[in-house]
């Protein structure tokens, strides 16, 4: 066979390859680093928070003119030396980076943990599931135990589970703090401190993360205050409310214990002229005689016989 012939034929074999590399390459932005996710970039916009179906499931679409457009999902230039596919959580400005390199950062607007459940430091992605079943932590069931019914077996994913669409697993020196990064039914809680200490996102969101990682990335959680973390700060759970005592209450006295109060009737009036009273004649008093007196046969004098009587 010709020379010719062979360098045509080898042409023809790898145009579909070349074909297939320069599509995939039109959806990755060519300032994005080597080893960034190959997931389509958003485009400047661009509403990425259309209603669309997953796992047979709705996930409804959003008002986008409701979320403020600094925490849409967007491309954004950020300065770092981290590496591309890891993940900066900014608690203070509640965004997530998804680094890209090259200057370059995809940005999402979170919830993250109200006072006293905020956490930092670093982490790792150790694990990933579509639609998670949720099992509430014991400290979060004393604190409302109405969840008590969803203890050890969980809720099943769905569109009201609190994980929403997918559940990014995070784990810090090889332990599992029951730390998330996770999609939410509540998305109106985007930009706020809202969870105990999860970070939420939107579920069109957290779809487009998930798909990008793939397991190992680093996370970095800044501090409350968007500073670089010196280790790891996981808060104390705070203890549970303790209900106010409720007063005594007095002891009820059975109805048929207490006897019936008995009516007297009403007193009778005897009617015609009263009787009048004759008072009665004060008795006349003699003084007694002294048995040890002498007998005088004249009245006495001074109390005292007269001589010679």
């Amino acid at each position: 066979m010709p020379k010719t012939s062979r360098r045509t034929l080898r042409q023809a074999a790898l145009t579909p390859a070349l074909l297939s590399l320069a599509l995939l390459a039109a959806c990755v932005d060519p300032a994005a680093g080597p080893t960034a996710s190959t997931q389509p970039l958003p485009k400047a916009d661009e509403n990425v928070y259309v209603a669309t179906m997953d796992s047979g499931i709705t996930i409804p679409a959003l008002p986008v003119e409701k979320i403020p457009e600094t925490h849409r999902r967007q491309v954004v230039s950020y300065k770092t030396d981290q590496a591309p596919g890891t993940i900066i959580i900014n608690p203070a400005t509640k965004l997530l980076y998804y680094v890209l390199g090259n200057g370059k950062a995809i940005r999402y607007g979170i919830a993250v943990g109200k006072a006293g459940f905020e956490w930092s430091g670093e982490a790792i992605v150790a694990d990933k599931k579509p639609w998670p079943r949720w099992i509430p932590p014991k400290e979060m069931i004393a604190r409302r135990p109405e969840l008590a019914k969803f203890d050890e077996v969980g809720q099943p994913g769905g569109p009201t589970n609190p994980l929403g669409a997918r559940a990014i697993y995070l784990t810090s020196g090889g332990r599992d703090y029951g730390y998330r990064i996770h999609g939410t039914p509540e998305w109106q809680s985007i930009g706020r401190n809202a969870s105990s200490g999860c970070i939420r996102m939107i579920n069109q969101d957290v779809l487009d993360l998930y798909n990008r990682v793939k397991g190992g990335e680093k996370v970095i959680v800044l501090t409350a205050s968007g500073e670089m973390p010196k280790g790891l700060y996981i808060p104390k759970p705070p203890a549970p409310k303790v209900a106010a005592a409720r007063p005594k209450a007095e002891p009820v006295v059975p109805a048929a214990a207490i006897p019936a109060l008995k009516v007297l009737p009403p007193p009778s009036i005897a009617t015609g002229s009263p009787a009048v009273a004759t008072p009665a004649a004060a008795p006349t008093t003699t003084p007694a005689a002294d048995p040890a007196a002498p007998a005088c046969k004249v009245p006495l004098v001074g109390g005292v016989c007269p001589p010679g009587n």
